[in-house]
C-alpha cells in the first residue's frame, strides 16, 4: 500500500504530501488543476525517466517521496536483500532531479540505480492510463497472467529447472566443438611439445637436486684436497690432534691419582678424542668417495641445460614445465575422443528435450483449461462495463523448428521454447459488432482501454500479486449508467488492492472511501497546484460540483447525497 506521496517542486506543485488510505482512493479536479502532474510524479517512483523540464521554475531541483507498506511483500524482501538493503514493513522511495543533472535514486535512503527503483516498481504499482507503464499492454505480462489464474508455479519451477540443466549440457557440448576446432589445428603442435618435454622427462626435485651434485662434481679436487689435509691434522699426520689429546689424557690421569678433581676433566678430554674420531671418520669415508669424472659432471650440464631450455619455453621453471604437459596432454587426449564426448551429450540433450517437453506439454493444457474461463467472464465483466459486444479471446500460439537446436520435443515434434514453456500467449479483443478481435495492444480509445483494464483486473484481481492498481482518466468516454458500473467494479477491486484513480464523473467518485481535490490557485503571480482530504461535508459539495459545475444546485447536492448513500464514514 501507498502510505504517503511528498512532492516537493515538481511542476506547478511547490510542495504536497499526501496519506492515502486503504481501498478506494478518488482523486477529482478540475481539468487543468494538476491532477495528472500527481500521477506523472508517482510514475517515477515506478522507475520512469525524468527530465528537468519538471523542476519547478526558481528551484534546484524536485523530489518525489514515497512510504509503501511492504511487510508482506516477500518479492520486494528478496530483491532489497539480494542488493543488500535492509527490508522494513515500510519502504522509502525517493527521486530527486536536479538541475545540475545529478539526478539520485534512494531506497531506504541508500543510494540505488534507476534500475533496481524500477524493478521495485514493477513489484509494487500497476498504472493504467496515459502512460507507457501499462502492463497489461505488454504481451510478455498476458502469459504471466494466465498462469496466475490457472496455478501453475510449481510446474514452471519443475520446467525452469530441468531447461537449466539442458542449456548447462548444450552449452557444454558447444564448448566441446569449439575446442574440437581449435584442438585439431593445435593437435600436432602439442603432440610436439609432449614429446619435446618428455625426451627430458624432468621430475618435480630433480633440478635442485642436480645442481648440488653439479656444485659437488665441479670442486671435487677442491674438496679432495682439503679433506685430506683436515684428515692429516685431525688424525694421521705427525703432531696430530687426537694424539695430542691423547697424551693429555693420560697426564690428567696421572694427576687424577693426585687429586681426583681432575678425573671429570679426563671424561671431558675422552669425550673430545671421540667426536675427532667421528670427524676422522667421516673425512676418511668422503674423501675415499669422491669420483672425479669429467664424463658424469658433462653429463649434469647437459641435463639442467635441457631443464633451462624447457623452462624457458613452457613457463619459466620445472613446475610450471610439468603442469603445462599435463594441460596439454589432457587436450590431446580430448582431441582424440572428441566425438565419443560429443555423441554421449547429444544423447542427453535429446533425452532432456523429451523430459522438459513433456513438463512443457501438461502446463499449456492447464493454460487452454483455464483460458475459456477467463475469456467467459471478462466478457460478461465488459459487458458490464458498457461494451456490450467484446469479444476477447486469449491467443495460444507454438512455434515448429525445423533447423538448429533452440527447441524441445513435444508429442514428437520440435518447439521453440522460453523460460514459460513452449507456448506464446496474447489477448485479443473486439470491441465493437462484426470486427476481428485485435492484438489488445492496437486497441486505439482510451475509454475502452481503461475499461478492458479494469475488467481484465477485476477477474484475475486474486491471482494478481501487484497490491496497488492506479487509474488515470479511468472514465474516458464514458458516462451514466456505466459509470455506474465502472464504480462498482473499481470498488470491487479495492477490497483486494489499494486503489488509486482519477476521474470526472460524481458516479465513480461517489464509492470513494478516501476523497482528494486538487486545486489550482495563484499566489503572487504563481500557479501553484495543491490536493486535500475531503471531509464528509466537502465531499458532497465536490461530487454535487461533478454533477452541475461550479453553481452548485440544491438538486445537485441532494444528487450527490444519493450518490454517497448518506453513508459517507467521518475520515
Amino acid at each position: 500500500m501507498l502510505k504517503t506521496l511528498l512532492i516537493k517542486d515538481y511542476a506547478l506543485i511547490e510542495s504536497i504530501e499526501v496519506e492515502f488510505g486503504k481501498g478506494l482512493n478518488i482523486i477529482t479536479g478540475e481539468t487543468g488543476a494538476g491532477k495528472s502532474i500527481i500521477i506523472d510524479a508517482m510514475s517515477l517512483l515506478l522507475g520512469e525517466r525524468a527530465s528537468s523540464d519538471v523542476i519547478r521554475k526558481g528551484t534546484q531541483k524536485s523530489i518525489v517521496e514515497g512510504i509503501f507498506e511492504v511487510a508482506e511483500n516477500e518479492k520486494v524482501k528478496i530483491l532489497l536483500e539480494s542488493n543488500e538493503i535492509e527490508f522494513l514493513n515500510e519502504l522509502i522511495i525517493r527521486r530527486e532531479i536536479s538541475l545540475k543533472g545529478t539526478n539520485r535514486c534512494f531506497i531506504n535512503d541508500t543510494p540505488v540505480t534507476l534500475n533496481l527503483i524500477k524493478e521495485i516498481g514493477e513489484l509494487l504499482v500497476d498504472l493504467h492510463g496515459q502512460h507507457e507503464h501499462q502492463s497489461l499492454l505488454k504481451t510478455e505480462t498476458h502469459i504471466e497472467l494466465v498462469d496466475q489464474f490457472a496455478g501453475v508455479s510449481d510446474l514452471l519451477n519443475e520446467y525452469r529447472n530441468e531447461l537449466g540443466e539442458l542449456n548447462k549440457l548444450i552449452k557444454e557440448k558447444n564448448h566441446l566443438k569449439e575446442k574440437e576446432i581449435s584442438l585439431k589445428e593445435k593437435k600436432d603442435f602439442y603432440e610436439f611439445q609432449i614429446k619435446e618435454i618428455d625426451a627430458v622427462s624432468p621430475k618435480a626435485d630433480e633440478e635442485e637436486l642436480l645442481e648440488g651434485e653439479l656444485r659437488i662434481k665441479e670442486n671435487s679436487e677442491k674438496l679432495l684436497s682439503v679433506t685430506n689435509e683436515i684428515f692429516e691434522e685431525l688424525y694421521e699426520g705427525q703432531s696430530a690432534i687426537h694424539d695430542k689429546l691423547s697424551e693429555i689424557k693420560n697426564k690428567l690421569s696421572e694427576l687424577s691419582q693426585i687429586d681426583i678433581s681432575f678425573k671429570e676433566k679426563i671424561l671431558e678430554c675422552e669425550s673430545a678424542i671421540a667426536n675427532i674420531n667421528d670427524v676422522a671418520s667421516f673425512l676418511r669415508s668422503y674423501k675415499d668417495g669422491i669420483d672425479i669424472n669429467p664424463d658424469h659432471l658433462e653429463e649434469i650440464r647437459s641435463r639442467l641445460h635441457a631443464f633451462s631450455h624447457l623452462k624457458k619455453k613452457y613457463g619459466g621453471s620445472i613446475k610450471k614445465v610439468l603442469e603445462y604437459r599435463e594441460n596439454i596432454g589432457r587436450e590431446t587426449e580430448l582431441a582424440e575422443n572428441f566425438k565419443e564426448n560429443i555423441s554421449d551429450l547429444e544423447k542427453q540433450i535429446h533425452k532432456k528435450r523429451f523430459s522438459i517437453g513433456e513438463i512443457a506439454k501438461k502446463i499449456s493444457i492447464e493454460r487452454k483449461s483455464i483460458s475459456n474461463k477467463i475469456k467467459k467472464e471478462i466478457e460478461y465483466s465488459l459487458k458490464e462495463l458498457g461494451i456490450n459486444d467484446s469479444v476477447f479471446k486469449i491467443i495460444i500460439k507454438n512455434e515448429f523448428v525445423e533447423y538448429g537446436e533452440d527447441y524441445i520435443i513435444v508429442d514428437n515434434n520440435n518447439y521453440h521454447y522460453n523460460e514459460n514453456g513452449y507456448d506464446d500467449i496474447e489477448f485479443y479483443i473486439s470491441t465493437n459488432a462484426g470486427e476481428d478481435p485485435k492484438p489488445l495492444i492496437k486497441v486505439a480509445s482510451g475509454g475502452e482501454i481503461s475499461r478492458v483494464m479494469l475488467a481484465i483486473k477485476t477477474i484475475l484481481a486474486k491471482s494478481d500479486k501487484l497490491p496497488i492498481l492506479i487509474f488515470d482518466e479511468i472514465d474516458t468516454g464514458i458516462s451514466g449508467r456505466i459509470a455506474q458500473k465502472v464504480g462498482q467494479s473499481l470498488k470491487s477491486l479495492a477490497v483486494s488492492h489499494q486503489i488509486i484513480a482519477i476521474t470526472h464523473l460524481p458516479q465513480i467518485a461517489g464509492f470513494s472511501d478516501y476523497h482528494f481535490s486538487v486545486e489550482k490557485k495563484k499566489i503572487s503571480d504563481r500557479v501553484i497546484s495543491s490536493i486535500r482530504l475531503l471531509n464528509n461535508e466537502d465531499r458532497v459539495k465536490e461530487v454535487a460540483k461533478l454533477i452541475s459545475g461550479e453553481n452548485i444546485s440544491e438538486a445537485a447536492i441532494n444528487g450527490a447525497k444519493e450518490l454517497l448513500g448518506y453513508s459517507v464514514i467521518s475520515k
